[in-house]
């Protein structure tokens, strides 16, 4: 069967895809590119926030359109596995609908579907992190997210990832090493360590948290140059931690912070660990210890019970610490968390317009930041290829599409994937204007 996979959402769904292609190839389908020529579509589904959700469902229509008449739509992810029921009963041209847990069966699923039957399929999650041993890379071969664990323990007022996802389950260090591994032979030469929460790391299954030492041994993976954290709870970068991104060439000196707010009173209604004390602690830590550290965060606006003083004292903050990169989204009330039934909601227009407020104030940080790195050379990964010498890529300080790029030129001809030095000339206020040093060799 020729199956076509549609991924939204966040970099673990796009993984969950992966997973589920390898899956299906090595049960004897073909992963294809044209949802129009498939036989079967998947649409891969983020059930997060409201717009995510809007996101969705629209592409669940879009894909429907593409279904032949005896083809197969299937419906997976987040949204599924939180909506059920819900989507089965408003969704009939969705033949199956499966959650989280049961890519590992769609091989099975697939042979047991009957033309014209619809069925569901919501497995539990386990208790442990379950391997599958198949991964077909859909993204490029040079860049490579890897998944070190699987749900969530944190308790955020906000958020439904524990309840859709489950409990914390690390992955076991060997074999996240033998897929970094893997990927490196396939000419992977950027890993992006994802989780819910990469901080905590093998606590579960170690008794202790692991993630410098994970990190340590992924150094030692021949063919991997970069190495980038994400989603990094503030509480949990320890000392051992900052070491080692200060003392491993290959981990970029860059690190992921959703620290969300600022206000002790907002953090403590969210159900955050972290207070202000903490966060700014922390990024002085991490400031001093590797003096040119570019921390990314991730802000909530609007959380019931913020007022004009919270949402100033968040505004001074950002101010102050200057983060290299961040976002921001307006709070979205989501049936089921304790957040959803607190009084003092935000107004709509109040939540996006303090959003909006930050951005503006971020912009103008960005273009600082990026002024001060005219004259500077950077390490920077080759990711499009314009033609006349003109290239597109991205430095140490970037992660893929959230971040800013470097456009630049080269009279030597380059492929995506490759590392080169970049001289900056230029700057606005997401993006890097500059020209390869010509005695550089690529990597």
């Amino acid at each position: 069967m020729k199956i076509y996979i549609e991924t939204l959402g966040c970099p673990k769904n796009e993984i969950d895809s992966e997973v589920a292609a390898g899956i299906l190839e090595a049960a004897g389908h073909t992963i294809i590119e044209d949802p129009k020529a498939a036989d079967g579509i998947i649409v891969n589904t983020c059930g997060f926030i409201n717009d995510a959700k809007k996101e969705s469902i629209s592409r669940i229509f879009e894909m429907a359109e593409y279904k032949k008449k005896d083809g197969i739509l299937i419906v997976s992810g987040c949204l599924s596995q939180r909506y059920n029921e819900e989507l089965y009963k408003e969704m009939p041209e969705v033949d199956i609908f499966i959650g989280v847990n049961d890519y590992s069966d769609l091989p099975e699923i697939l042979r047991n579907h009957i033309t014209g039957n619809r069925a569901r399929y919501l497995t539990t999650c386990k208790n442990v992190f379950l391997e599958t041993g198949y991964r077909k890379r859909m993204g490029p071969s040079y860049s490579s997210t890897i998944k070190i664990s699987e749900g969530c323990d944190n308790v955020c007022a906000y958020c439904v990832i524990p309840s859709i996802r489950g409990p914390y389950r690390s992955r076991r260090m060997e074999d996240i090493i033998s897929e970094a591994k893997q990927l490196a032979i396939s000419g992977c030469k950027e890993l992006i360590i994802v989780a819910q929460d990469v901080t905590a790391y093998g606590k579960d299954i170690y008794g202790k948290y692991r993630l410098a030492s994970l990190v340590r041994e992924l150094c030692k993976v021949d063919g991997i140059y970069w190495i980038r954290l994400m989603y990094c709870y503030e509480d949990r970068i320890t000392d051992e931690l900052i070491q080692v991104i200060a003392e491993e060439d290959k981990v970029c000196n860059y690190i992921d912070i959703p620290i969300q707010h600022v206000s002790d009173k907002i953090l403590k209604a969210m159900n955050r660990r972290s207070t202000k004390s903490s966060i700014k602690n922390t990024i002085a830590r991490l400031r001093k210890a590797i003096p040119d550290i570019h921390i990314r965060t991730t802000l909530i606006t609007g959380f019931p019970g913020e007022d004009k003083h919270d949402f100033e004292e968040l505004l001074d903050f950002i101010e102050k610490e200057k983060f290299e990169r961040l976002g921001v989204f307006a709070y979205s009330k989501e049936e089921g968390t304790p957040a959803a039934k607190m009084k003092k909601q935000v107004r709509e227009e109040i939540k996006i317009r303090r959003a909006e407020i930050i951005m503006e104030k971020q912009l103008k940080i960005s273009l600082h930041s990026n002024e001060n790195k005219i004259g500077s050379t950077l390490e920077v990964l080759v990711e499009e290829v314009e033609g006349d010498g003109n290239y597109v890529g991205r430095s140490r300080y970037d992660a893929p599409e959230i971040d800013n790029s470097v456009l630049f030129t080269s009279s030597k001809k380059l492929k995506p994937g490759d590392i080169v030095n970049v001289k900056i000339i230029d700057a606005f206020d997401y993006d890097l204007v500059g020209r390869m040093e010509e005695s550089d060799e690529s990597a």
